[in-house]
């Protein structure tokens, strides 16, 4: 008897039908065969469906199994094949009653389940048991695209995923045994779960502002760069603060909205980090890759390639501590997401886009020992070490950078453990404010744009001309600044967006000559 099972196979965030064809012939020896241009991982599902039947006290068919994942010249990767497998075993076999018109299965409280529009995806265990699986939120996406009446059979534990999409109807499944007992009479219930915001989003920042002693040009360099979505280098010697501001930075970020949550969750998903039971990822990403990081593990690769870093810091941040620590090559790997807000990962089979829309912030020390400039250190580096240690980033990298700040030394005074905080200093509760009044008023001036574009960083040399109005001060002084510090097309156009986010910040229509000044101070590269 023949049967087919719908699934699917996410190739990057891309969703694609897949039919399980599963056959359970008579004739000829037994056997169980896995065709369809399947990966070791499915090719291994024979002996995980065979011992998850036998342990779920179902009999499993001594008889020739061919099972066909059709596409056959689609590429298919991972175990989530294995409930659509066992299920399709279990209904060729006639353990499980189908009508043949529509093939349609009998679930109580439910009626009639046609399988034809009905999905099945899942890991199994070797008792039966369904493992979570990633890459639900993209089923449960797909299943909507495909229209009403769609049902989706997934790991009870990953069920979660799926709920944030509406009109479709999620099946959470426990166990095998569980599965084929709904269908054999008994009832199960549908998920009726609401989505609960993800835990970690009232979770207390890393650092906040008020205790971080001085840099008051940087903590401002810091709302500008949080308000806008601007690329922020910070350099000076070591223990001024960097990286505390750096992780101070989560604390004075706004939530995610509904939509920029599914971007991110879709990642998640398909990369595997959504924990069980977690729907949706509403706290900004905040990335810190070591400077060992590979190119692939900071862009993305691999044989089946999933996201790297600059993926998933997707509409958050990515941190390089120590930045010219890292390869040359995993550096100039960030030009195209920095400039693109994507990366394509192109392999023979084919290529892989992914949203890679980040806010990129850099620490670096002025030298490779660190206290060039110091007021009290001495540097011990000759000129050759200097400027070999600075071209570890090249000009492109440095060109996409919207904002540098020097981080000085702190004066000691500041830091007396005894020295009560004043009433106004800065908070990043206060900092916050400032940045959500900000991105406020981007979200309302980009309401009625192009998707994706939530942020002044991410607007393109059209979106500035529609949305930066300049007066004949303000713009005088940029040409003027151009002309003296030679700025490339790419710093021109960037400075425009950073003055606009300093003018939100002041809740100006327009952009003054301060705020263009203001942006003009923060292009003093290294």
């Amino acid at each position: 008897m023949l049967i087919k099972i719908r699934s699917i196979a996410n190739i990057g965030l891309e969703t694609v039908p897949v039919d399980v064809e599963v056959d359970v012939a008579s004739a000829g020896f037994p056997g169980f065969t896995i065709v369809g241009l399947a990966s070791k991982a499915i090719e291994e599902a024979r002996e995980r469906v065979k011992t998850a039947i036998i342990n779920s006290k179902l009999d499993f068919p001594p008889k020739k199994i061919t099972v066909n994942l059709a596409p056959a010249d689609l590429p298919k990767d991972g175990a989530a094949y294995d409930l659509p497998i066992a299920i399709g075993v279990l209904l060729a076999s006639g353990q499980i009653p189908v009508h043949l018109e529509g093939v349609k299965a009998h679930l109580p409280g439910e009626g009639e389940v046609d399988l034809t529009k009905s999905f099945f995806y899942g890991e199994l265990s070797l008792d039966g048991t369904l493992r979570p699986t990633r890459g639900i939120l993209l089923l449960g996406l797909f299943a909507k695209k495909c229209g009403t009446g769609s049902v989706i059979f997934v790991p009870a534990e990953s069920a979660s995923e799926a709920s944030v999409v509406t009109g479709i109807k999620i099946i959470p499944v426990k166990t095998l045994t569980q599965l084929a007992s709904h269908f054999l009479g008994r009832e199960i219930t549908p998920l009726t779960e609401k989505p609960l915001k993800d835990i970690d989003e009232l979770a207390l920042p890393e650092f906040d502002l008020v205790e971080i002693a001085g840099q008051e040009q940087a903590k401002r360099a810091l709302i500008i760069a949080a308000a806008g979505g601007h690329n922020l280098l910070m350099w000076g010697p070591p223990g001024t603060g960097k990286t505390m501001l750096s992780k101070a930075l989560p604390g004075i970020l706004p939530p995610l909205s509904n939509s920029e949550a599914l971007e991110v969750t879709r990642i998640y998903s398909v990369s595997g980090l959504l924990r069980p039971g977690q729907p949706l990822v509403y706290k900004r990403p905040f990335r810190s890759p070591h400077h060992g990081t590979s190119t692939a593990g900071m862009i993305g690769g691999g044989s089946n390639p999933l996201p790297g870093e600059v993926s998933l810091a997707h509409l958050g941040v990515l941190f390089l501590d120590e930045m010219p620590e890292f390869p040359r090559t995993v550096l100039e790997g960030l030009r195209q997401p920095m400039e693109d807000g994507t990366v394509e990962i192109v392999r023979v089979a084919g290529h892989i886009r992914y949203p890679a829309s980040f806010t990129l912030i850099a620490a670096i020390n002025p030298c490779p020992c660190g206290y060039l400039g110091h007021p009290r250190r001495e540097c011990k580096c000759s000129d050759k070490q200097i400027a070999k240690y600075r071209l570890r980033i090249s000009g492109p990298i440095l060109d996409r950078i919207d904002l540098f700040v020097a981080v000085a030394a702190v004066e000691t005074e500041k830091l007396s453990l005894t020295q009560e905080h004043p009433a106004d200093r800065l908070t990043s509760k206060k900092a916050k404010e400032q940045v959500l009044k900000a991105r406020k008023v981007q979200s309302t001036r980009f309401k009625n744009g192009k998707i994706g574009l939530y942020t002044n960083s991410q607007m393109r040399n059209a979106d500035v001309k529609k949305h930066c109005f300049l007066t004949a001060e303000a713009e005088n002084l940029l040409k003027v600044a151009a002309d003296r510090f030679d700025f490339s097309a790419r710093s021109y156009f960037r400075l425009i967006k950073v003055a606009r986010t300093i003018a939100d910040l002041e809740s100006n229509e327009k952009i003054l000559p301060l705020h263009m000044a203001e942006a003009l101070q923060y292009r003093q590269i290294i």
